[in-house]
């Protein structure tokens, strides 16, 4: 195929003007015998255009004007240049079978901000747009289109080579594959496609455009283009999947039995065989070359990726991180030993069987993978081997098992050091990383504590291993490595869900990441597990040397030297789980500390410190009116040392009062809470848990001693989130009260009450957001009445008044604020009773609705049955 195009490139090149072995000969297209330019001829509509009339004045020579119809024989001299604006047409193929220097409007102004000269060339030159660039084409079949692209080139001041030398700069293909597309992806030239000569083409007419600066990314070729690719043993939603990014690299899925495929790729881990027909000509690769070839956006190399050179090994299934291993369970007991010995030393095979306590958790907790227990061939030699191991100590056993298991988990951690963390931290060199530092940091920061601390502790194992007695201590190794596993483990076990979660984001939204992914996914050092899979295993570490460590324990006994260490390295394990359950605990609690402090508005600043932490969450409506008001949906944060208390915004309050047309845009803004108050734990001298009744239910109130004024105030509320229970909340609250205070009696800072014994009115609890508002306005009748009288009621409560007024009812009922309120005649309200009859000299007065109408508080009034009802 390759062949076949050179021959025809060939021919085009052939019929040229002149034949360039060299490269810089080619980019001037020199005369050496033309002489300098005595004039410049502009042809058609282009001669009354001032931008080209100026240019041409730049270089100080004769400029006429002639048209398509005037005597080209007389005008044509060497000395002379053409300035044509269509390089088509009779005029244009006169002039250039002549020989005659012409050149396009565009050059021309090009030439003249430069200040050079024109040049003597033979070739027609309308811009300058490919100046410098030296193409090589491949792939073209049909020989009308490569002479088109190889014209328009010239056109724009480049040049063509036939084979890929050193100095060319482009491909042009219009297939992937063959020997210059690989010598390109190997010397990183960069491979267009035709479309980019024809953009650039189009762009003719605009001085100073480059097609190397511009659209040089947009027109690059895809990977997969002219390629038809078949997908062999994969699930039904990754071939799926894969097919769709074919189709957006270029490609086209087909079938097996397509003559016309090129490709056919192969899931190794489910493929054995060949299949019985393939297509003559098509490549049958494994899936890491599809994978690779998206990661670096050019097909790679099929050599390096050829399927047939793995069919016959032996492939491992895909095994689930949490699935359970079934039947194989015990050939993968006698694999496991088997490997044991080569790990302990190469030369030698001294497994045995056991069945030990801890085997099925091992497994369990290994997953079941082929990375905890590498598959050997089972062979007679093998056998034996196991029969040998027989005769070991179950102490022996289990710690030749603890060896395996540490053994594979460094070979994890390795792999994710040198497969994954590795190449990623050296394409941060090159112009278009996968990832940036921020995004390594996060993902691959806190793993090489952990790494080089479990690859010392393998070496202390395996000199155990080598030097084995009954009295070797192996607690000993694990107390020698316990302060290095609180510092290493702690880090990466916190923010393991933050590296989860930008490596999830980071595969959705970075196609070639995705791709580098995949393709180290299909190696047999992965064993077809993901990154996250992967990373998942030193959150399970620790758990699984707890239960090795414990089998370990049983098999020893106490008049054994190691026991004691044993039983220290164990405790030390576990302080280790519990230090970083512990902070894990404590550094979600600061997280959430944040995501608290950006969702209130007005939120004091040093509500965030590094030694308070989140600790629960509760809804509530207020019931006394200290804080916010009787009926306010309340939330309250518990904190460590304090008591954030703050207002759920109501979105159709805040519209209500200020329905502006841009209202909508900013109430996305908003923030969802509003601050009210910051109680400190130390003012709150005693929780009151209300006796739950028919009528009163999750209920409960707070006496607090103010700083200020030393006085003592009741705040009263009920719980309305369905999700909290109020004897978990307020035992809750009343340890970090006596946690705060230094005192371990908890229990006597929580009181019961019945309801009856306490002085709280509810009645107005349920009142909807105007009759909040007509309350509002009630209390400052005063400055309304004020502000009314100069005309300038604010805008926000008059609508709220206005909204409230109703121009029906009576007076006779109402207290004298809400007489004078009612009596107040806003700007928006007319009076009906005006309209009706002008010249009445009494004016009616109107009131509020019953619904909102204020009633007066009774200090002795007690909880209301019906109030409670509708809490």
């Amino acid at each position: 195929m390759e062949g076949a195009n050179e021959e025809t490139e060939a021919s085009v090149i052939v019929e040229k003007p002149m034949e360039c072995s060299d490269v810089e000969e080619d980019l001037a297209m020199l005369d050496p015998s033309a002489p300098e330019c005595s004039k410049i001829w502009l042809f058609g509509e282009i001669a009354q255009n001032e931008t080209v009339l100026t240019a041409a004045k730049v270089f100080k020579v004769d400029i006429e004007s002639c048209d398509e119809d005037c005597d080209l024989k007389e005008k044509c001299n060497r000395s002379y240049v053409f300035v044509m604006e269509e390089f088509s047409g009779p005029v244009f193929d006169y002039l250039k079978q002549h020989g005659q220097r012409v050149i396009g409007p565009t050059a021309l102004q090009e030439l003249a901000e430069k200040e050079s000269c024109l040049p003597e060339l033979q070739r027609p030159l309308y811009c300058q747009a490919m100046a410098g660039v030296v193409v090589c084409f491949t792939g073209f079949r049909k020989k009308e289109e490569l002479a088109r692209l190889i014209l328009l080139i010239h056109h724009m001041g480049g040049s063509i080579r036939k084979d890929m030398i050193t100095k060319v700069t482009h491909l042009i293909a219009n297939c992937c594959g063959g020997e210059k597309y690989q010598y390109a992806t190997a010397f990183r030239v960069p491979i267009m496609s035709a479309s980019w000569v024809h953009n650039s083409w189009a762009m003719r007419n605009q001085p100073g455009f480059s097609a190397v600066a511009h659209g040089l990314a947009e027109h690059r070729l895809k990977a997969f283009h002219g390629a038809r690719v078949c997908f062999l043993g994969f699930p039904e939603d990754e071939r799926q999947h894969m097919a769709d990014i074919l189709a957006e690299n270029g490609g086209i899925s087909t079938d097996i039995a397509d003559p016309a495929c090129t490709h056919v790729v192969v899931d190794e881990s489910t493929t054995s065989a060949l299949p019985a027909s393939l297509p003559t000509r098509a490549y049958l690769v494994k899936a890491e070359w599809f994978w690779a070839s998206v990661q670096n956006e050019y097909c790679v190399d099929e050599k390096e990726h050829l399927f047939q050179e793995y069919v016959g090994n032996n492939t491992t299934p895909r095994v689930s991180i949490s699935s359970t291993p079934g039947s194989s369970r015990n050939r993968k007991r006698k694999r496991l030993r088997a490997n044991l010995a080569r790990v302990i030393s190469p030369a030698s095979c001294d497994q045995g069987k056991r069945r030990s306590s801890i085997t099925d958790a091992t497994l369990l907790s290994c997953s079941g993978s082929f990375l905890d227990s590498s598959p050997l061939p089972e062979t007679e030699e093998e056998c034996n081997d196991g029969a040998h191991l027989k005769n070991l100590s179950a102490r022996h056993q289990v710690f030749l098992e603890l060896l395996q298991t540490e053994s594979n988990y460094v070979g994890i951690l390795n792999t994710i050091m040198t497969m994954f963390k590795g190449p990623l931290e050296d394409m941060l060199e090159e112009e278009d990383p996968l990832l940036n530092g921020t995004e390594l940091k996060i993902i691959f920061g806190n793993l090489p504590p952990i790494y080089n601390c479990h690859c010392h502790m393998l070496e202390e194992l395996r000199f155990a291993a080598h030097n084995w007695t009954e009295e070797i201590s192996i607690g000993s190794i694990f107390l020698k490595f316990a302060p290095d596993l609180v510092k290493a483990y702690p880090p990466f076990v916190n923010f393991f869900e933050t590296t989860r979660e930008m490596l999830v984001k980071c595969d959705e939204q970075k196609p070639r990441f995705h791709a580098f992914l995949k393709a180290r996914q299909t190696r047999a050092e992965c064993g077809r597990q993901s990154l996250v899979e992967l990373l998942i295993r030193p959150v399970q570490r620790l758990p699984s040397i707890s239960l090795l460590l414990s089998d370990i324990l049983k098999h020893t006994g106490k008049s054994n030297s190691d026991h004691v260490a044993l039983e220290k390295a164990l405790s030390s394990i576990r302080e280790v789980m519990t230090h970083i359950n512990e902070d894990k605990r404590k550094t979600e609690g600061q997280v959430v500390m944040f995501d608290i402090f950006n969702e209130i508005d007005n939120c004091p600043a040093h509500l965030v410190s590094s030694h308070r932490s989140f600790i629960i969450r509760c809804e509530v409506t207020e019931l006394s009116d200290s804080l916010s008001g009787r009926g306010d949906q309340l939330v309250l944060y518990l904190f460590t040392d304090i008591l954030e208390v703050c207002k759920k915004r109501s979105k159709a309050f805040n519209s209500l009062k200020s329905p502006s047309t841009g209202m909508s845009g900013k109430l996305a803004n908003i923030k969802p809470y509003k601050h009210i108050k910051l109680i400190s734990l130390s003012t709150i001298r005693k929780v009151f848990d209300i006796k739950e009744t028919e009528v009163c239910h999750n209920v409960f109130a707070m006496m607090c001693r103010s700083t200020d004024d030393l006085k003592e105030k009741l705040y009263t509320f009920t719980i309305t989130d369905d999700e909290t229970e109020k004897s978990l909340f307020l035992k809750t609250l009343c340890r970090q009260m006596a946690n705060n205070a230094c005192r371990p009696d908890a229990d006597n800072f929580l009181a019961t009450l019945d309801p009856k014994n306490l002085d709280i009115e509810t009645s107005d609890v349920g009142l909807g957001t105007l009759g909040k508002a007509f309350k509002f306005a009630s209390r400052t009748r005063m400055k309304v009445g004020r502000a009314f009288s100069f005309n300038k009621t604010p805008n926000k409560l008059k609508r709220a008044v206005s909204t409230m007024m109703s121009p029906f009812g009576s007076t006779t009922n109402l207290t004298p604020a809400a007489t004078q309120l009612a009596q107040m005649r806003l700007a928006s309200c007319t009076n009906i009773s005006e309209l009706a009859n002008n010249n009445s000299p009494t004016v009616t007065q109107y009131v509020a609705p019953l619904s909102v109408q204020p009633t007066r508080r009774s200090k002795q009034s007690s909880l209301s049955v019906a109030s409670l009802r509708r809490l």
